[in-house]
Parts: structure tokens; C-alpha cells; sequence
């Protein structure tokens, strides 16, 4: 993974990058200013929820923000073909009809993340913890096996 931002947004993931399964918005880049309201567009940040991937010795682990949310809210899953799917919502406050707004700027929404999964990940061993609004998948590593080496003693 490079540290140089990317020309796709500043995304960390791109359609070259094969583990990399976003939900595609085909209006992400669509100028719409005159056609969603101001409220809808400032409430949609939550819906391209950011996550990291890092690869240890020992395991694949992905660590997403989503703070305000209890784990309730949040599904971790895998599907048959390797696929890890993160995916929740934050539902948006109830009005009170006394109450007057003077600023929105908490985003609420759906989010759905896909992560295809490599060979070497132990899908029966994989754990979820949310803490202090950090969301932390821990996807365990098949131990790499080394073919034993037999030394051959040159004659001669």
C-alpha cells in the first residue's frame, strides 16, 4: 500500500486493487447541487465509512471508525467465497416539533464495506470488537508451512 495519496479521490482503495470490493456509486462525482438538498448532501459523509487494512505476521486485521454506533448496529460478516462484509446504520435524531435546527453536521445512513479475503485467512477463527467507537476485525493466518529442506552431500 503506498503512502502517496491516490489520484482516485485520495482513496486508499481503487478498482486496481483486487482485495477491494466498495459498493460502486455511479452519482459519487455527479454534480448535483441543484438537485439533493443541502441536508441530505452533509448527512451522506457516513455512508463512505473509512477503513484500514494491515497485514501482521499473524493475522489480517481491519479497523473501521464508527463512532456513535454501539455494536448493535454494526454486522460483520463472511460470505461463502471469501468475502468479509462490514455494513450498519446510524439512524438520523427524532424531531421534536419545539426543537429548532441551526446545524447538521452528524451523518447518519447505511454503510456496506466487501473485502475479498486471501487464501490464508482462517474464516472459522475470525473476531469483531468495537471500543471507543473503533470497530476492530481480527482475521486470523494459515501458518505459511515450509517444505523441508534436505541438505545433499555433494561426492567427489
Amino acid at each position: 500500500m503506498s503512502l502517496i495519496p491516490s489520484f482516485f479521490g485520495g482513496r486508499r482503495s481503487s478498482v486496481f486493487d483486487p482485495f477491494s470490493l466498495d459498493v460502486w456509486d455511479p452519482f459519487k462525482d455527479f454534480p448535483s447541487s441543484s438537485l439533493i438538498p443541502e441536508f441530505s448532501k452533509e448527512n451522506s459523509a457516513f455512508v463512505s465509512t473509512r477503513i484500514d487494512w494491515k497485514e501482521t505476521p499473524e493475522a489480517h486485521v481491519f479497523k473501521a471508525d464508527v463512532p456513535g454506533l454501539r455494536k448493535e448496529e454494526v454486522k460483520v460478516e463472511v460470505e461463502e467465497d471469501r468475502v468479509l462484509q462490514i455494513s450498519g446504520e446510524r439512524n438520523v435524531e427524532k424531531e421534536d416539533k419545539n426543537d429548532t435546527w441551526h446545524r447538521v453536521e452528524r451523518s447518519s445512513g447505511k454503510f456496506l464495506r466487501r473485502f475479498r479475503l486471501p487464501e490464508n485467512a482462517k474464516l472459522d477463527q475470525i473476531k469483531a470488537a468495537m471500543e471507543n467507537g473503533v470497530l476492530t476485525v481480527t482475521v486470523p493466518k494459515e501458518e505459511v508451512k515450509r517444505p523441508d529442506v534436505k541438505a545433499i552431500e555433494i561426492s567427489g
